[in-house]
Order: structure tokens, then C-alpha cells, then sequence
């Protein structure tokens, strides 16, 4: 109550006049409204119950304003506005910004400068192994090691493809055996005079060692040279391994082939991987542990803080998407994909289905429940099929086949916005008579889907 009359005699004092009693009447009621808010607000009053005097008190404020010129309140204290520097909150505010905006600009300096010690560090070691490998080729040791000459069929083995051994078939039973085999160099590293290598190919792994010897009677051995340059052969170069497969005496961690190993007596690179990897692919063979959002966009920066983080990540991994493909991962995708395609194919086939192929392009919508995508074809509308439901209509009801099935893409014209789109997918679709009821659909339907997964489950 003190400041409220303060405020009264504050405000009478610099605002109104003695003579003034129109102004001094609204002052006094904007004064005793403020007490009874205050007073409500105090006694923890609802908002509905003091609004209306709010409401009430800025009207007459506004009625107050109208009359004087100025605002209804005590008088600013001038002295206090002069020695307060102007601009001192913007200059505070700017400084600040400032400061972000270097910190900024310096993380970005060192991630930028970390990149190019990486890259040069990684041209140093290509460029190492690249001088490595030509010393090592200038002595006449071709029928051993070196480069491959290039595959130009001009001539024919009478074992042909049959010469070179798969190295998923590589088991401890085969204990002894020569054998060659082909793959991409997944790492080398050399350990005193010896080179361990680990083969690549396609979803399995071996390991292959060579130690320098001077050879027995009647063969040839292992020359340092011929060390140096496995160890020199940049990584996912295609290379051919001929050797002795033994049984090591603990198994071997990282590769599939765990219980086996080849004692090399020849290496010959066949392909050699000229530019620097994009990544590693020890990186990309890595597990990603990040669980991926349903909704959203792969931006640059979540790319960088992946490779910082010693994974690679989607961005890199679609830009070098033919390098991507070579892992595990990706191996296996395609692979269950081309089975379930198998399964549904030989359940159906024997099941009295006939594959069928309908068009995909198209002079309007097969169905309806989806955009479609339009093209010109030669000058008259066109659009891609978004479903072979017609065709298998009339092919199975009309056509007289009965059963009829089809692996083929389906486009859509959806604009979902998801990592997970339909725009494209390749669809398994099938179409049958029924006979008297529809559990005959579902018969064959629940069969196949067993079948499919007992078949994954077996093949895979």
C-alpha cells in the first residue's frame, strides 16, 4: 500500500496539476484498481476473478494517455539513462554472437585441417606402397608373384573356370590340397619376414601366409621381394592366391574360413585398386549400432560426425555405392531378396501357377488408390503400371490360365517423404480362380509363406 501511494502522489506530482481534476480523478481510480488487483493476486485470487478490473485499469490508462501525451506512471530517472552507455546490451548481445560464430568457425578450421592430414597421410601410404610394389616387380620373379598380364581370352585352359576353388567351399576336410583362389585384398600387413593377407570374395574370407624361404629341392621359395610386394598391393585389388591349404592350430578370428588357411607359393594381382579407397573397408564391414529414424533426410553433417566416429556413413556409402555393395551386409540383402524371388517362383510353379510378364507401360491407372507417373509416349499420354492387377485378371479369370503369377517392378507416384518410400518395389503378385471359396486363396497363400521361410531358413 506504501508503493501504491507513493506512485499516486509520484505520478500526481509530475503528470497533473492541482487544477487538473478530471486527470487526478483517473489517476486515482488507475491507483485503486492496481491496489485491487494486487490485493487479489495476494490472496491467490483466479484470473477470472481479477480480469475484468485489468481489463478496466488499461482502459483508463489508454484514456489517461489521451489526455496528457504520456504514460501513465512515475518519471524516469534521466540521470540513470545518461550514464548508461546507449547500445551497451547490443554491443554485449554482438560481442557474444561473435564469439559463437569463432568457436564455429574454428571447429570447422580443425575438422577441415584433420581431414586433409587424413587424406594426405592416406596419398603417402598409396604412393609407399605403389614404390614398394615396383621395386619389388623389377626382379624376374613373374612365374611367383607380380602383376597379372591383362585377360584378353586369347587362350583357354582345359579346366577353364574349374581351376580356381571358391573360398566359401574352403574346409579343414580339403587339409593339404593346392589350391587357387581369386578375391579382393581385403588387409595385408607384414610381420618381420612374413605377409598375412585376407582374401575377399563375395560373402567369405580366408587367410593366406607367406614366409621368406629359400626353397627346397625341386621348389621354388619364398623371396623378400615377393613379401614386400603382398604387403605393398593396395587394398581391394583382385588378386589370385595359389598355395597349400592347411589347418592352422587356433582358429582364425575375422575370417569366415576360420579353421583353414593357405600357405602361399604364388600371389599374382590381377586387377590393381589405383586411386585411394573412399573408405575403409574394415569401416564399412562395421556393424552401425545407431538405430535409424523411421522419418527424415540424411544430412552432410550426421555423414561427418559417422566418419569421426570410425563408422561410414549413408551419404559416403550411396556416393560409392559399388564399393558399399562389397560388404557383408549388402551381400546378404540381395542375396535373401534373390531367394524369397526363388521360393515364391517354385511354389507357385508347382502349385500349377504360369509365370507371366504384364507391360508396364500403360495408357492409364491399372487401379485406382495411387498417383501414377506420366510420360509421353510418342506424343499420346502414357503412364508406368502401378500394379499388374488388370492383366492378371484377365489372364486368370478371362484368359482361361487359371493361375497366374508375376515378379516385376510397380511404380507409385507417392509422395510419402520417408526413408522407406514405395515409389519403386519390386512386387510378388499372384491371381487364381476360385473354385467355390475364397480359403482356397488363403490355403495357397498361408503354404507359400511357409514354404519361403522354411526355404530361407534351410538355403540361407
Amino acid at each position: 500500500l506504501d508503493a501504491i501511494n507513493k506512485l499516486i502522489t509520484d505520478t500526481m506530482s509530475n503528470e497533473a496539476t492541482p487544477s487538473d481534476s478530471a486527470i487526478a480523478e483517473l489517476t486515482s481510480q488507475i491507483a485503486t484498481l492496481g491496489a485491487s488487483i494486487a490485493s487479489a493476486k495476494k490472496e491467490n485470487k483466479t484470473k477470472e476473478e481479477w480480469d475484468p478490473l485489468l481489463k478496466q485499469m488499461l482502459a483508463l490508462k489508454i484514456e489517461y494517455k489521451e489526455k496528457t501525451g504520456k504514460e501513465y506512471g512515475p518519471a524516469k530517472d534521466s540521470s540513470k539513462e545518461a550514464t548508461k552507455p546507449k547500445g551497451e546490451d547490443n554491443q554485449e548481445a554482438s560481442d557474444k554472437n561473435k564469439e559463437k560464430r569463432a568457436k564455429k568457425a574454428a571447429e570447422k578450421a580443425a575438422r577441415e585441417e584433420k581431414k586433409r592430414k587424413q587424406r594426405e597421410e592416406r596419398e603417402a601410404r598409396e604412393r609407399e606402397k605403389l614404390e614398394n610394389l615396383a621395386k619389388a616387380s623389377s626382379e624376374d620373379w613373374s612365374k611367383v608373384f607380380g602383376d597379372a598380364p591383362m585377360i584378353q581370352s586369347k587362350s583357354k585352359s582345359e579346366e577353364g573356370a574349374a581351376r580356381w576353388t571358391k573360398i566359401g567351399t574352403l574346409a579343414k576336410e580339403m587339409e593339404g590340397r593346392k589350391v587357387l583362389v581369386r578375391g579382393h585384398l581385403h588387409t595385408s600387413r607384414g610381420v618381420g619376414k612374413g605377409a598375412f593377407v585376407l582374401l575377399r570374395s563375395s560373402l567369405f574370407t580366408v587367410q593366406c601366409v607367406a614366409f621368406e624361404s629359400s626353397g627346397k629341392e625341386g621348389q621354388a621359395g619364398i623371396p623378400s621381394a615377393m613379401i614386400k610386394y603382398m604387403t605393398g598391393v593396395p587394398v581391394e585389388s583382385i588378386v589370385d592366391v595359389y598355395g597349400t591349404l592347411t589347418v592352422p592350430k587356433n582358429p582364425v578370428e575375422g575370417a569366415t574360413q576360420s579353421n583353414v588357411e593357405i600357405q602361399v607359393e604364388a600371389f599374382h594381382c590381377v586387377h590393381k585398386a589405383t586411386a585411394a579407397m573412399p573408405f575403409q573397408m574394415e569401416d564399412a564391414c562395421r556393424p552401425d549400432l545407431v538405430k535409424e529414424t523411421d522419418v527424415g533426410a540424411y544430412d552432410h553433417e550426421a555423414n561427418q560426425s559417422a566418419a569421426e566416429g570410425g563408422r561410414v556413413g549413408q551419404e559416403t556409402r550411396l556416393d560409392h555405392r559399388w564399393i558399399d555393395l562389397r560388404t557383408p551386409a549388402n551381400q546378404s540383402i540381395f542375396r535373401v531378396q534373390s531367394m524369397v524371388c526363388t521360393l515364391f517362383r517354385e511354389y507357385l510353379l508347382s502349385q500349377n501357377f504360369v509365370e507371366i510378364h504384364t507391360p508396364k507401360l500403360l495408357s492409364g491407372a491399372s487401379e485406382g488408390g495411387a498417383d501414377v507417373f506420366t510420360l509421353d509416349y510418342f506424343g499420346k499420354p502414357a503412364c508406368l503400371s502401378m500394379s499388374p492387377q488388370l492383366h492378371k485378371q484377365m489372364a486368370a479369370a478371362c484368359g482361361g490360365f487359371e493361375r497366374v503369377f508375376e515378379i516385376g517392378p510397380v511404380f507409385r507416384a507417392e509422395n510419402s517423404n520417408t526413408r522407406r518410400h514405395l515409389c519403386e518395389f519390386t512386387g510378388l503378385d499372384m491371381e487364381m480362380a476360385i473354385m467355390e471359396h475364397y480359403d482356397e486363396v488363403l490355403d495357397v497363400l498361408g503354404d507359400l509363406f511357409v514354404y519361403i521361410f522354411d526355404g530361407l531358413k534351410e538355403r540361407c
